[in-house]
């Protein structure tokens, strides 16, 4: 089965690189979300048969990255990947550690080296269709870490750059370093921030692959901020907390009546915005359920017209709260 394609960087600049217009996350198939990739278990067994199936659908682009687990997801693709590595777009990103408790960041050169060989001996792959930055390390200049990275092109280990959660100023002195071919950030209805660094992606001819598109879950109408489970990371996120998750819960109460009133669900309407917003956006987001997968896909088929896309940038416009309790390491 096949579904419609878009183009993440440029053709102008070398950094082309053919996608399936929604691609899947897996970091919802990770030990973050609760899942555990312990060969055998119901989760594992859970997450296969999701990447299976997105596959069967046609969706070529898989993110993962070696912070998952750590490391266990990348493991958990690679079962994936077996007989049909040729038709994947693999991606993965580096730079993060300590996923669970204080991250640190790291993307010195000698990270970048160590880093890439781990990913690809896990990932079971000869190379990566795409190679991103996890994090801006604030210890090592954008320049040294994106010209260790262009190495790896060079060697053949990586095809295309990424970079995540960057601003323009450093987006700028990356790309001029070797070209980048997408950034990945948050973006959805539910956060927009990435929307101050688009003019200068648009520019360069970079692709944005727009991660927790559904608003880590709350876009699809089906969580309650009142009635988060006690080990919830989202009971920590200021955005489902206090008087701003109740205002946002409003919004979301909102997408579902518009919905129903379209006959889509509110992840479908969801994800119509985000791919609305360009034909250089891919959303990625993330299940390990296979009816979320075919849910999500479904999507391709969802038009909306300039006033339903208005009315739904206008809901946008109300959420509150930050999107971490602490945002002094997005955007760098």
């Amino acid at each position: 089965m096949s579904i419609p394609t878009r183009t993440l960087g440029s053709a102008t600049n070398g950094t082309a690189l053919s996608t399936s217009a929604l691609g899947l996350g897996c970091m919802g198939m990770s030990a973050f979300y609760g899942a555990t990739s312990t060969p055998g278990s119901d989760d594992e067994r859970a997450s296969l048969a999701t990447l299976d199936r997105a596959l069967e659908l046609g969706v070529t682009l898989l993110d993962t990255a070696e912070m998952y687990g750590p490391f266990t997801n990348e493991e958990l693709v690679a079962k994936a990947l077996v007989g049909r590595r040729d038709s994947v777009v693999l991606a993965t990103k580096f730079g993060i550690s300590g996923a669970g408790g204080a991250r640190q960041y790291d993307a010195s050169p000698l990270t970048v080296r160590r880093s890439v060989d781990g990913s690809l001996h896990r990932l079971g792959t000869d190379r990566l269709d795409l190679y991103y930055l996890h994090r801006v390390d604030p210890a090592t200049p954008i320049e040294d870490t994106v010209g260790a990275m262009a190495d790896l092109v060079t060697a053949g280990k990586a095809r295309h750059l990424g970079l995540s959660e960057v601003n323009a100023d450093t987006l700028r002195r990356a790309h001029a370093v070797h070209p980048i071919t997408a950034v990945q950030s948050e973006y959805s209805l539910w956060t927009r921030d990435v929307e101050q660094v688009l003019p200068t992606m648009r520019e360069l001819g970079i692709g944005l692959v727009a991660y927790s598109p559904l608003g880590r879950g709350f876009l699809t109408g089906r969580l309650q901020v009142d009635a988060l489970a006690e080990g919830d990371f989202r009971r920590h996120n200021p955005r489902f907390v206090g008087e701003a998750g109740q205002a946002n819960q409003a919004i979301v109460t909102e997408v579902v009546r518009l919905a129903q009133a379209k006959g889509v669900t509110p992840a479908q309407l969801a994800l119509a915005w985000v791919l609305a917003q360009g034909p250089d956006v891919v959303p990625i987001p993330g299940t390990r359920h296979v009816a979320r997968v075919e849910e999500n896909v479904g999507a391709l088929d969802v038009s909306l017209a300039a006033d339903e896309l208005a009315t739904l940038t206008a809901l946008a416009d109300q959420v509150q709260g930050d999107r971490y309790p602490d945002m002094s390491a997005v955007h760098r």
